[in-house]
């Protein structure tokens, strides 16, 4: 079996084609690719300051070191990199670390927020408090806050995330399983339905390339050998969507490339309609945009002031 290209040993067999391709030739396929979202869905555009959501894991090292290759061709374009810091004992501890080391081999600014500092309490601690709740529900509210509120403090133009297709399908389908279009409108390879100063734009480079795809380019570039998963992830309603969307890949190669495909299909709509449906509302507590009176920060904050009063 050799490389469709080259004729040199395959590292990989392209999902969705049967495509082998090289080290060399794979990797030439993913820059490109990603370089090609990034024109055909406008994600970067002149003078913008890129904040870039990074963990330490293979998505985010991947954009982070390809967005910062883009700003030294484009020499108008600014790259800062945000790690958040949710307090998991074991796992984030190692992803900073690795990012750390990565930041300062780059030259590339990093800033940490973390949970104890904003909200008082780690996750871990939050976890211990707040009895029966799924850890991804809190985490998954605090982080997106915490990247927005860090976003803006760093004057940020775009907010960019290691989305990978794999990601997108897995939360189309989750919003159609629980009937929420309104989710769905949101989502694409920049999200969002309405403009706000509020919110930093957010962008995903990665957005046709699968998880599989971005692992190999992760592993040959060097930028990571840790592929370690937050041990909270396999308690969540993504987990049992993610392993559900495998198995019909596996039996039915490209199943992941046709759910995104149809939901770019039907994007534009789905845009245009929930923006002249949707109006802008501020939390009442905290002042930050939200589609209720309450936000879910807040809510998540007075569950853990009702939590420590009755203990």
């Amino acid at each position: 079996m050799v490389c469709k290209k080259c004729e040199v040993e395959p590292v990989i067999i392209l999902p969705n084609s049967n495509i082998k391709l090289c080290r060399s030739c794979f990797i030439k396929y993913f820059e490109k690719k990603v370089f090609k979202t990034i024109a055909k869905y406008n994600l970067v555009e002149e003078k913008d300051k890129i904040a870039v959501g990074v963990s330490g894991g293979k998505d985010s090292l991947s954009v982070l070191s390809l967005l910062n290759r883009f700003s030294q061709k484009k020499r108008n374009l600014d790259i800062v990199a945000i790690a958040i810091d949710e307090g998991i004992h074991g796992y984030r501890e190692k992803t900073l670390d690795t990012l750390k080391k990565y930041c300062e081999k780059n030259n590339i600014d990093l800033h940490i927020f973390s949970y104890k500092n904003e909200f008082g309490y780690s996750l871990d601690e939050m976890l211990r408090t707040i009895k029966g709740v799924n850890p991804c529900s809190i985490c998954g509210v605090l982080r997106r806050y915490l990247l927005n509120v860090g976003a803006k403090k760093l004057n940020a133009s775009k907010l960019a995330t290691g989305h990978n297709l794999d990601d997108e399908a897995q939360s189309i389908m989750m919003n159609q399983f629980r009937n929420n279009v309104k989710l769905n409108a949101r989502l694409g390879p920049k999200t969002g339905v309405i403009e706000d100063e509020s919110f930093v734009p957010r962008i995903k480079p990665l957005y046709l390339l699968t998880e599989k795809e971005v692992m190999t380019y992760a592993y040959l570039k060097g930028l990571t050998d840790n592929f370690i998963e937050c041990p909270n992830a396999e308690d969540s309603y993504r987990a049992q969507v993610r392993d559900w969307i495998n198995m019909l890949e596996e039996k039915n190669p490209g199943t992941k490339h046709s759910i995104v495909n149809s939901y770019l299909e039907i994007m534009p709509m789905l845009k245009k309609q929930f923006k002249d449906k949707k109006e802008l509302r501020y939390c009442k507590q905290c002042n930050e945009p939200c589609s209720m009176e309450v936000c879910k920060v807040c809510q998540i904050r007075n569950q853990l002031k009702t939590s420590l009063n009755t203990t």
